[in-house]
């Protein structure tokens, strides 16, 4: 079969031959449909955040059919529509048992970033207990970009715990933020945006931003006392996550607000104690999301709840093209790359 294989570190992925696949007792082989790209293959490309044994497939956005099952699986079957969460957990831990399931404490892998060959191939091997089967209403493209935009936007609101007639700012409306707005919007919040440029300003709104704030300014205070948020946001999400936007963000929050971090990078982040502790201010961190996160996501697409976010689309054995464009900062949304003899 084929695969975009990155064979060293801060080079371009090989479009080459790799062995074929054949489910483990309790696994399943998908062919692949499509695969969504994001800052995560980025940082895994240069061996930034996670650094996989190489040769490595990377792709975490993954929607295919139902090829073939290990002897042991028997509640799936070849032809079923499917989508991958992300993490092999043990099901057992404490934080498993509560629902917790990308915190596990016996992560034994992580989709197309850690220990498990990714979706960016013709074909990929993965336990049976990770493939979540989808609505056949849902487009390849979309049902993609579910596995890690929709998941990890879906959980970072509900971290945020949005109440109806709350204001939150939204750092960054790339391919999570384009889902966090309109999960915002969704809480009966009203969302604001801080972006760069006016295309990706213009996309903001598209996705129901009420107002949009220049990304690249040192404080938004100004700005959201004229969008009439003077007194400060009752929520930030933060989808960039660089030191800039953290201090930015906390200084746009109302006294007793919150911040969700949800986007990193190689910055230590840093945040006064006097301020966060004489304004009651909190700091929530949110990792990508659970099950039912990914599960919440599909429906909510598969249904018209939320609209898609793809944007531009690829066939995958040009994916060092599309990782380049993501990498310019000049795509709206979400690539996706389309597998041989897959329409979108």
């Amino acid at each position: 079969m084929l695969a975009a294989v990155l064979e060293r570190f801060g080079a371009p992925l090989v479009w080459r031959e790799v062995p074929a696949l054949a489910p483990e007792p309790h696994e399943v082989v998908l062919a692949v449909r499509a695969c969504g790209i994001d800052g995560t293959d980025l940082k895994l490309m240069e061996g930034f955040g996670y650094e996989p044994e190489l040769p490595f497939v990377p792709g975490h956005e993954i929607a295919g059919v139902v090829d073939s099952v290990g002897a042991d699986v028997d509640d799936l079957e070849p032809g079923t529509k499917a989508i991958v969460y992300n993490f092999e957990t043990c099901g057992v831990c404490a934080l498993c048992r509560v629902g917790r399931t990308q915190l596990c404490q016996n992560m034994g892998s992580v989709m197309g970033v850690l220990k498990a060959q990714g979706g960016m191939a013709e074909y990929v091997k993965v336990s049976a207990r990770q493939v979540v089967p989808v609505s056949a209403a849902l487009a390849w493209v979309d049902a993609a970009t579910c596995c890690d935009a929709g998941l990890t936007a879906h959980h970072a609101v509900d971290r945020a715990a949005l109440q109806a007639g709350e204001t939150a700012l939204v750092v960054g409306a790339g391919g999570v933020g384009s889902f966090v707005v309109q999960l915002v919007s969704r809480a009966g919040a009203r969302a604001i945006v801080a972006e760069l440029g006016e295309a990706k300003q213009s996309w903001a709104r598209e996705m129901g931003a009420v107002a949009v704030l220049d990304g690249a300014a040192p404080s938004w205070s100004a700005d959201l006392q004229a969008v009439g948020a003077g007194d400060g946001v009752d929520c930030v999400l933060d989808i960039v996550g660089t030191r800039t936007t953290m201090r930015a963000g906390l200084a746009a929050l109302r006294p007793g607000g919150r911040m969700v971090l949800v986007g990193y990078t190689p910055d230590d982040l840093q945040a006064a104690g006097k301020n966060l502790a004489q304004r009651e201010l909190q700091i929530l961190g949110t990792r990508a999301g659970t099950r039912r996160d990914l599960e919440a996501a599909a429906s909510l697409l598969a249904d018209g709840s939320l609209h898609s976010i793809v944007t531009r689309t690829f066939p995958m054995e040009h994916v060092n093209l599309a990782l380049a464009l993501l990498r310019s900062g000049q795509a709206n949304g979400r690539i996706v790359l389309l597998a041989p003899g897959t329409n979108a």
